[in-house]
């Protein structure tokens, strides 16, 4: 009796500030996706809650009761001993902790046939913790709790952290404005991955600029994969500072991941492609 639940990168295509509540938390709108490359959570019954991490990225992650696992399972009420394979970079805008958290919700549902918490419950655990657990690629506005599906294709992505932390805190505090222009209010069709980049391309991250002051290798990584063959745009994701890179096809993003990770080999680099809703599948092509 266990429950086994992935855990995939959230990735922020697009990211506008749109404004400050009073209470601090910052407005979005942002177009979100998923990738197949993520976590692995699994949880099983147990008298008290507890968290084991493995995985290539274990040492960055605290076990202690602030970990947003044991936060989710103290929401959701009975215990568990969960066993995190961590292989998202943490605290690298690609929602690996809210990913988790997410997991843990669903795990925790599937092991004791619960409903899951509503979702102002979830919110506070988190902004990006609601959109995590919906797992749909979607258009997310206000602090992360407005939530729209949206269809987007599976198209072949490289994610590169450069291994430098980037902290949000600071970069929310170096933007130029908070009152920025959203997205359209109605979305373009989006079925291929040249609409898919066109649209990119003419909305923005928000936050690239001020993260790039603070971090500059972001630059360097976006760089990087833009002159990738293949690629039809790179971007920032989140806060950073982890960058996404759409290509034509796998063997292209395939190419340009064996090719930027032999020349950082201290860069996080993984090939895979973005998923359509659901939970995503487990293992990334390419990965390295």
């Amino acid at each position: 009796m266990a429950a086994e639940v992935f855990a995939p990168a959230k990735i922020n295509l697009t990211l506008h500030v749109t404004g400050r509540r009073g209470d601090g938390y910052h407005l979005l709108d942002s177009l979100v996706a998923f990738a197949d490359i993520g976590d692995s959570l699994r949880a099983a019954p147990a008298s008290q809650s507890s968290l084991t991490v493995t995985g290539p990225i274990a040492a960055d992650v605290p076990t202690g009761p602030d970990n947003l696992v044991l936060r989710a399972a103290a929401l959701m009420g009975p215990p568990a001993a969960f066993t995190l394979d961590k292989q998202l970079p943490a605290a690298a805008g690609l929602g690996g902790g809210s990913a988790d958290a997410a997991a843990a919700l669903r795990a925790l549902a599937r092991l004791h046939g619960q409903p899951l918490p509503d979702r102002a419950a979830v919110t506070a655990l988190g902004a990006d913790v609601p959109v995590c657990l919906d797992g749909r690629a979607c258009r997310m506005r206000g602090i992360g709790d407005i939530l729209e599906p949206v269809a987007l294709p599976a198209a072949p992505l490289v994610l590169v952290n450069p291994g430098a932390a980037c902290p949000t805190g600071a970069v929310f505090r170096a933007l130029a404005r908070r009152d920025n222009p959203p997205m359209p209010e109605t979305l373009p069709p989006l079925h291929d991955a040249d609409a898919l980049a066109a649209f990119i391309g003419a909305m923005r991250n928000d936050l690239e600029a001020p993260a790039i002051a603070t971090l500059p290798v972001i630059a360097e990584v976006i760089a990087e994969l833009a002159a990738a063959p293949g690629c039809h745009i790179a971007r920032m994701s989140g806060s950073g500072a982890s960058c996404f890179g759409l290509f034509n096809d796998a063997a292209s993003a395939r190419a340009a991941t064996a090719a930027i990770a032999a020349a950082h080999p201290g860069w996080w680099v993984r090939a895979g492609a973005l998923t359509c809703g659901g939970d995503a599948p487990r293992g990334a092509a390419g990965s390295r």
